[in-house]
């Protein structure tokens, strides 16, 4: 199969056995999230229950609300983003989950520190690999994803909607990007923070390495 075809039909349209997985994890997830108490564990929780893009979903509710781009949140921003996301935490639990991240005091607190925190545990393993698949994508090495970087790799003129004259090779690429652009801004730039978002909830529905590495392999030609 071709690098075009992966992005069409194996990057967000993984095989019907890791639909069930993803299944079983949000399964898992909404049952551990009726008895779990730690502030931390419930929001993983309440991301994961949402499936493979809860991670990602959760990040760009959060980068949203940094109206002034300095990668910090004040407490009631940082509230705001903890509710929109669905998990309702008491005042007390939502101070203590503050103050945890707000080592100096300072009244605000760095949200990617935050999100890294959210994220399921990656292992060097995976993480390499995400690496390299971001780094493969990331033509300009700017340290963003955008149509620029995808049409190194991506050449639509084969896509059946190109062929067929439905869509343009703007609007297939823009459509690749907006994958990304759940629960938040939309401005068709991946960054590396939100690809380690999506594939993070990916691969806690995978408890098998080579099984990540090879969709990891097989998605990207890696």
């Amino acid at each position: 199969m071709t690098m075009k075809n992966h992005f069409r039909k194996v990057m967000f349209r993984h095989p019907s056995a890791q639909t069930c997985n993803e299944q079983r994890m949000s399964d898992q997830a909404n049952r551990l999230l009726q008895t779990a108490r730690e502030p931390i564990h419930r929001i993983r929780l309440a991301c994961l229950a949402r499936g493979a893009t809860g991670i990602l979903e959760f990040g760009r509710v959060f980068r949203r609300f940094d109206n002034d781009a300095s990668g910090s949140l004040k407490m009631d921003e940082f509230t705001q983003g903890v509710q929109e996301c669905g998990l309702n935490l008491t005042d007390e639990e939502m101070s203590e989950l503050f103050a945890q991240f707000d080592a100096d005091n300072s009244g605000s607190v760095d949200y990617n520190e935050f999100l890294r925190a959210i994220r399921p545990p990656l292992n060097q393993h995976r993480l390499s690999l995400i690496d390299l698949a971001f780094t493969k994508l990331d033509a300009t090495k700017d340290g963003k994803i955008e149509i620029d970087d995808l049409k190194h790799h991506y050449n639509v003129h084969n896509h059946p909607d190109y062929l067929n004259g439905k869509r343009t090779e703007e609007e297939i690429l823009k459509d690749f990007l907006a994958k990304f652009e759940q629960g938040g801004i939309i401005d068709g730039v991946i960054t590396k923070e939100e690809f380690i978002d999506y594939y993070s909830g990916l691969s806690a529905s995978i408890d098998n390495d080579m099984y990540f590495d090879l969709i990891m392999r097989q998605a990207w030609k890696l």
